[in-house]
């Protein structure tokens, strides 16, 4: 539970010395921004999370920003968050590490909502908003990244509103603070239409950022969210945004390495009841699970992709690691993108498989293409871990390194792990054959795609397949 209540004001007179540094180093920035509202309404948890409460941010602050006419920055509230940093410095909910280490987590959210006319009062929705956020992290212990998006699908506070998933970028105007606990960003949330995640998803998030800071009624200079907008970046401009999308896929490729999603793979070469098959479809026993390290080597790729949290806090979330200081090689590795090697553990057979069927729901099938054209033909990687078992599908193109399926042997398996090696040719060709797994429309599933002299098909099927314990 929470309440909304009036902040105390961290730098009244006498009351410094009271007040956590953490704390007191986030509200000097909060006043440096806003010294005309040294006592922004605020939302507290009523039972602070180190205390058994179930909201991990202890505030979450709400001013007025008037925007900049001259800049056609439209008047807006402005959310900030406290509690995914350290505040307290006493372990009671983040390990201390040194000033010049991340505080707690590193950093603390913030969110710009375009103020209506004749709105007094910030509206309250978009603390919950953060405090889901914030549960994740805590739970997962994943933190965000400028650039990282968030699949929410349903609008954001709750109405009809095409406003339906995040981006996260720097907060234009909040500094990073030093406090004596470490150091603390503030990054923004910033809400995007389906279109423009997906546009995000086959780039990149910093790609799609841009676009919407050239765009006044889509963000424009500080991304301020309107829950009013009506219209994708792709509508307003047609032929430019999607063409510079179009550009960007084409020269740069997509930075989104694995999705979380509702998957599982058949080896058709083997009779199903030979005894040492590890396909994951489970069929009167459990499936067989990963080895830790395994697990550990599609976690730290997935780390880069599309993250689910298991406790049902929060829809898919991404978790993009790349690195955006030096350009990425065509040739791809999968060693390099963990902090593990891929290579199998010794003591696990790989085995080569003919003949494979490959089954996603509809969500996962639409981010076959992405994987295809923004991936491998970019001589990278794409996992597909399953959030129903310990399956993973991952795609290899010819110029990754460290994988254990070879041209001779497109197809091996690592107990419930696939990989299956393509060649740019045949990429081509699926991504033709595939062309119709863009569209959402249900009455079209099941689909299927078989490439009989590649021994290779692709199913699209129901959700409630993979909702079965039988799959």
């Amino acid at each position: 539970m929470a309440e909304v209540r009036p902040s105390a004001g961290a730098g009244a007179p006498g009351l410094a010395t009271i007040f956590p540094p953490g704390l007191q180093a986030i509200y000097g920035e909060c006043r440096r921004l806003y010294p005309e509202q040294p006592n922004p309404l605020q939302v507290t948890a009523i039972v602070k999370y180190w205390l058994g409460g179930p909201d991990p941010l202890d505030y979450i602050s709400m001013y007025r920003n008037l925007g900049d006419a001259s800049l056609n920055i439209q008047e807006h509230w402005h959310y900030i968050s406290f509690g995914l940093s350290d505040l307290y410095g006493d372990n009671r909910v983040h390990e201390y590490t040194g000033q010049d280490t991340p505080s707690g987590f590193g950093f603390e959210l913030t969110f710009r909502l375009k103020r209506e006319a004749g709105e007094t009062a910030p509206p309250t929705w978009p603390a919950e908003l953060m405090q889901g956020l914030a549960r994740y992290v805590f739970q997962s212990e994943n933190t965000f990244c400028s650039g990282d998006h968030v699949s929410w699908h349903i609008p954001l506070d709750n109405s009809e509103s095409r406003i339906q998933h995040m981006l996260l970028t720097e907060d234009p105007q909040l500094q990073p603070v030093h406090t004596p606990f470490g150091i603390v960003n503030f990054l923004q949330i910033v809400g995007v239409c389906t279109e423009e995640l997906q546009a995000a998803q086959q780039w990149n998030g910093q790609g799609i950022l841009d676009l919407l800071r050239t765009v006044d009624v889509a963000g424009g200079p500080w991304l301020i969210t309107d829950m009013r907008r009506g219209e994708t970046i792709f509508e307003i401009d047609p032929h430019l945004q999607q063409d510079r999308v179009d550009k960007g896929i084409e020269t740069e490729g997509s930075n989104l390495s694995g999705v979380s999603a509702k998957c599982a793979w058949t080896d058709l070469s083997r009779p199903p009841e030979d005894e040492d098959d590890s396909r994951s479809i489970c069929i009167g026993a459990q499936p067989r699970r990963l080895s830790n390290k395994d697990t550990e080597q599609i976690r730290e790729a997935l780390r880069r992709g599309l993250e689910i949290n298991n406790k049902s806090v929060l829809p898919p979330i991404s978790g993009q690691r790349q690195n955006h200081d030096r350009p990425q090689s065509r040739k791809g590795s999968l060693e390099s993108e963990s902090s593990a090697a891929i290579i199998p553990h010794e003591l696990v057979r790989t085995r080569q498989i003919e003949n494979v069927h490959l089954k996603f729901n509809q969500e996962s099938g639409t981010l076959i293409p992405l994987c295809l054209r923004g991936r491998l033909l970019h001589g990278r990687h794409f996992t597909f871990k399953s959030i129903t078992g310990d399956t993973a599908i991952t795609f290899v193109s010819m110029g990754v390194e460290g994988s254990f399926a070879t041209e001779e042997h497109p197809y091996a398996a690592h107990g419930p792990w696939l990989q299956i090696l393509l060649t740019e040719e045949f990429v081509e060709r699926m991504l033709e054959d595939l062309d119709d797994l863009t569209t959402h429309e249900d009455d079209k599933i099941p689909k299927e795609f078989s490439w009989p002299e590649k021994k290779l098909k692709i199913s699209i099927l129901p959700d409630s397949v993979f909702d079965s314990p039988l799959q």
